[in-house]
């Protein structure tokens, strides 16, 4: 074997080494094959940072088959992902098998690193034929990421188990997306909506029919919220209900309207979470797969630009396709605007546009995510679209009301991808003249009232952390799994919602560690990283800028804050030891426990409502289906649940939750009736934590003719989607 190339995973090493051929063989490292101990802090502090790396167990076997490998080569090829982690991996895997050692039978000379954005037959012999050296600039970058995360989170977690309750944690970036979903909650708590009407008219030309709005009432504008009560909206209505509707004037205008650029990592999230119902895990765990299969290019990017030949071939692509006209004369480019992006990443896009989503052999979830992704790419590469905007003035008494339509002349980009303007008019006007008489059909008055700020889904999350330049491409998933892992927040409907604890632990950071989770000092310490990634900073005088502070901070905090008593007192009487039983708070919420803990254990949950309370009266006495001993009622995260007080011997448990139907339709599991900390009711899978699938409003099995989504009845006995709304 002369050349030995190192990858970081099996899929994508089977894929490459088909596009090499015999004269490679291809191993995967399987990841990081180094790490910072999990049992203990793993960097020294006195000397100047220095991280003390291990290689885990799980790793043990890997390396040692790397090395037998390596004994048997005569060039190795680095060709690890194409960022900064993947670099750092790099560098890890010459560690920890030696190549970096006089021992070493491979001459420094060819321990070649090479990158790739593209898993095709060009791009890896273009790859193998143009490397490099490992960039210690970019190995810094990681290094000071994940000594800082290390330092925060081995840190900061003892001083929460201290002062709340054990199992929490902090963390650099997971915070603070805690903190603003937090904040988005309370703006939502003090929100005092405010009720306005509109008045509609529904006219008719011609027979054919369209939708009017009052816009002026004696030559001024009415802004949205002038009409504030229904007495006023009839007054107006009761002026016009004879009035005679004309045609006052009409303009038109040409509008253009240009296609999105491809995805960037953040894009990609936002369009599979709004269109797909994906989560930001999910999306990245199928574009993986994508990517090693050699169908997209790599996933992790912030960049928007594409090269000559893919733009070349997706106009070849585009006029085989939908003809000519669909194809631009010279290919779009466009520029990242986001802070930090490397442009020279690739957008994700196709490696082959002619390659049809139908026609690529994929299962159900990953040949949507490829739809997406290669309709986003040829849309990026057509003309625009263009329509013809249409204003109507219309005079009816002392009133006006407009009228606005839009018609495509040329569909251009929307062909292939909607970027859904929402802004933009659907409704068509029929052709009208001014001074021209209208029909009125109807006239009514529509009652309104202001919304609360939106909770945040996991795309419009990302967008703004984007947006305030927290985190960088390869992070945003994984923080918005931990703080919900953590059990700080919970998804209900596609919708962010931080619990009990989370609120908790958010409220006590944002006190004594204000600059853990500061917005702006966040995004300071990315341009940091970004800094060293460039050669402008050496890593540890980084690290020791913020350390150094902080541990001043935590040590003062953990001598003057005192801990939190969550205990409520109650009078209810514990029946085991007749002791007072108090709540207390946990992971999964309040329940009650007795006051006299440890020496009595006894524990009930909260009820939150007399029908909850009947359920479990109803329960009480059952007995063991398994081993017939007495079943006792628990409290889990969602709800209280029968299990066996021969635990731990005898681990049979019971649902006492209502169950739908309608089976997850994620994973098939059971519907089950839930409630939030707050006591509102949601419907969520039995599978949880496994599956998180759950719904504000009772799921039915009708599907959304739009995403193809679940369909959920409201309280009104109404049907609305739970994906896209």
């Amino acid at each position: 074997m002369k050349n030995l190339l190192i990858v970081e995973s099996p899929a994508k090493a089977k894929t490459i080494e088909k596009y090499l051929g015999k004269d490679y063989k291809v191993l995967a490292s399987f990841g990081h094959v180094r790490d910072l101990p999990k049992s203990k802090l793993g960097v020294d502090v006195d000397k100047n940072f220095e991280p003390s790396y291990l290689i885990p167990i799980k790793a043990r076997k890997t390396v040692k088959a790397l090395k037998e490998a390596i004994e048997k080569a005569d060039v190795v090829y680095l060709a690890t992902d194409y960022d900064r982690e993947g670099e750092a991996i790099a560098w890890h895997v010459v560690q920890a098998c030696g190549l970096d050692s006089k021992k070493s039978k491979i001459k420094p000379e060819n321990i070649k690193r090479i990158t790739f954005t593209e898993i095709t037959p060009t791009a890896l012999k273009q790859a193998v034929a143009s490397p490099r050296g490992v960039d210690i600039n970019l190995v810094d970058a990681q290094q000071a990421r994940r000594v800082l995360d290390r330092l925060v989170g081995y840190k900061l977690s003892p001083f929460l188990w201290q002062k709340i309750m054990r199992g929490l944690s902090a963390g650099r970036v997971q915070s603070v997306a805690l903190r603003m979903i937090v904040e988005r909650e309370r703006e939502i708590e003090k929100f005092q909506k405010e009720e306005y009407w509109s008045v509609e008219a529904q006219l008719s030309s011609a027979q054919k029919s369209f939708k009017a709005m009052l816009n002026e009432i004696d030559g001024a504008k009415i802004d949205k919220m002038a009409i504030t009560s229904e007495a006023e909206a009839q007054k107006i209505l009761a002026n016009l209900e004879k009035a005679d509707y004309t045609v006052l004037s009409l303009t038109q205008k040409d509008r253009k309207r240009s296609p999105a650029p491809p995805f960037t990592t953040s894009t990609l999230q936002q369009d599979a979470g709004r269109k797909l119902g994906f989560s930001t895990k999910q999306t990245m765990r199928l574009a993986q797969t994508l990517y090693e299969q050699g169908l997209i290019t790599y996933m992790r990017t912030d960049s928007v630009q594409i090269s000559k030949e893919a733009a070349q071939a997706a106009q070849q692509t585009l006029k085989n396709e939908f003809g000519a006209q669909y194809a631009l004369t010279e290919p779009r480019f466009f520029k990242s605007k986001s802070k930090g992006a490397q442009e020279a990443h690739e957008a994700i896009r196709p490696t082959d546009p002619s390659s049809r989503p139908e026609t690529a052999n994929l299962e159900h979830q990953s040949e949507r995510l490829y739809k997406l992704i290669w309709q986003r790419f040829l849309a990026s590469q057509m003309p625009d679209a263009q329509t013809l905007e249409t204003l109507a003035k219309i005079s009816a008494s002392n009133c006006i009301f407009n009228a606005s339509g839009s018609e495509i002349k040329f569909d251009g980009f929307l062909k292939v991808y909607d970027i859904e303007d929402d802004d933009r008019s659907s409704q068509k006007l029929p052709p009208l003249k001014v001074g021209e008489k209208l029909d009125l059909e109807k006239l009514e008055k529509i009652q309104h009232f202001t919304e609360p700020p939106a909770r945040y889904s996991e795309g419009t999350l990302v967008k703004e952390l984007e947006k305030m330049g927290i985190g960088r491409p390869s992070t945003y998933a994984p923080t918005i799994s931990t703080i919900q892992e953590r059990g700080y927040v919970e998804k209900i409907e596609s919708r962010l919602m931080p619990k009990e604890i989370g609120i908790r632990v958010n409220d006590i950071l944002v006190e004594h560690f204000p600059e853990i989770v500061d917005y702006n000092f966040t995004a300071n310490l990315e341009e940091e990283f970004d800094k060293i990634a460039e050669g402008e900073k050496a890593w540890q005088p980084v690290i020791k800028a913020f350390y150094d502070p902080f541990i001043k901070n935590l040590n003062e905090k953990n001598k003057s804050v005192a801990k939190e008593n969550l205990d409520i007192e109650t009078d209810e009487i514990c029946p085991t030891c007749g002791e007072k039983l108090v709540i207390k708070t946990g992971r999964f919420g309040k329940f009650y426990a007795c006051s006299k803990y440890p020496e009595c254990k006894y524990t009930k949950p909260l009820v939150k409502d007399k029908a909850q309370e009947e359920m479990i009266e109803k329960a009480s006495g059952e007995k063991c289906e398994k081993c017939g001993k007495e079943m006792v009622v628990k409290e889990a995260r969602f709800g209280p649940f029968l299990a066996c007080s021969g635990y731990p011997e005898c681990k049979f448990t019971k649902s006492l939750a209502v169950a739908s139907p309608v089976p997850c339709p994620n994973c098939g599991g059971k519907l089950l009736q839930k409630r939030t900390r707050k006591g509102k009711p949601f419907w969520g899978c039995d599978g949880y934590p496994k599956c998180k699938t759950a719904f504000w409003a009772e799921p039915t099995s009708e599907k959304c003719p739009v995403c193809q989504g679940l369909m959920t009845k409201t309280t009104k006995g109404e049907l609305k989607c739970s994906v896209c709304k």
